[in-house]
């Protein structure tokens, strides 16, 4: 377990791109947090760090489900599970579907957790105020 603390977004953009240069083809990141904990915001952290011609494209993907950052040589898919009401409906995604070559991000990712593979890397983003927030990698 590895512990950071931000102190801004930016903060947490820097620590998504450091864990990001960790990552390879077939990653699964799952992200735990609160509204407004910063999760799209590591997001746009790792997208920065892998794949900087998609940095316009990160967006939250609450209400397209999942969001998909393809580069030259990876591809990210981002899902958000927040509106997700049963197994079914993760199913109806496509979610079991992705292919192996790229790295499968998940925000809201306690919903489901039963859907996340026990290898995945497990970010726990807490806010600790305004502006701070504790990351936590398992």
């Amino acid at each position: 377990m590895k512990e950071y603390v931000s102190k801004c977004l930016a903060d947490t953009e820097r620590i998504a791109s450091e864990i990001a240069g960790h990552l390879k083809k077939g990653s699964f990141l799952a992200l735990y947090g609160e509204m407004g904990a910063g999760k799209t915001a590591f997001v746009r952290g790792l997208v920065k760090a892998l794949i900087p011609e998609c940095l316009d494209l990160v967006h939250s993907p609450t209400f397209a489900i999942v969001n998909e950052y393809a580069g030259r040589e990876l591809t990210i898919y981002h899902f958000d599970l927040y509106r997700i009401k049963n197994e079914e409906d993760l199913y109806s995604t496509g979610f079991y579907d992705y292919p192996d070559d790229c790295i499968i991000v998940t925000e809201w990712s306690e919903l489901f957790e039963n859907a996340i593979p026990k290898n995945a890397v497990r970010v726990k983003i807490e806010i600790i105020n305004d502006t701070e927030r504790r990351i936590t990698l398992c």
